[in-house]
């Protein structure tokens, strides 16, 4: 496995190439997995809509990290803490959603999420026994649906 400054580099110099300053704050591993916390003076350019950039920058990342070992590993790239502020988000909505559901009997469609946010749902209402969660749809239209249990 590559070190943590062997990683960092890898990311500053692919912003440095593409004209974006930022500012590697943490680079890690987690049960072999590896994460990076960005900070960046224009966010917005390279999150893009509903985070659609910055998953495509962390996958072009994970490609380039992965020419350099042969591990495996899952690599997570947050710039801002985007990811952190959306998924506080989503337990939080979740959370309202399932209420809703509880109170009114009636079920909840979401919007179509990726399967990290969808995961990041389904475990926040897998401690109640008042809903249940089940996805729905195929690729970029999965979507969750919270139910009622009876």
């Amino acid at each position: 496995m590559l070190s943590e400054n062997e990683i960092k580099e890898i990311v500053k110099d692919f912003f440095d190439n593409m004209g974006f300053y930022v500012e590697v704050k943490e680079t890690g591993f987690r049960a072999g997995n590896i994460f990076v916390r960005v900070k960046a003076e224009d966010p917005k350019i390279i999150i893009g809509k509903e985070g659609q950039v910055l998953r495509e920058i962390q996958h072009i990342l994970k490609l380039l990290i992965r020419r350099k070992t042969v591990e495996n590993f899952y690599f997570d790239l947050d710039i801002n803490d985007y990811k952190v502020g959306k998924m506080e988000y989503l337990k939080d909505l979740a959370r309202d959603l399932a209420d809703d559901v509880s109170l009114t009997g009636r079920e909840k469609k979401l919007w179509p999420m990726s399967p990290e946010e969808r995961r990041m749902v389904h475990m926040e209402l897998s401690k109640r026994s008042d809903v249940a969660t089940q996805s729905e749809g195929e690729g970029e239209d999965r979507k969750i649906i919270i139910k009622p249990l009876n």
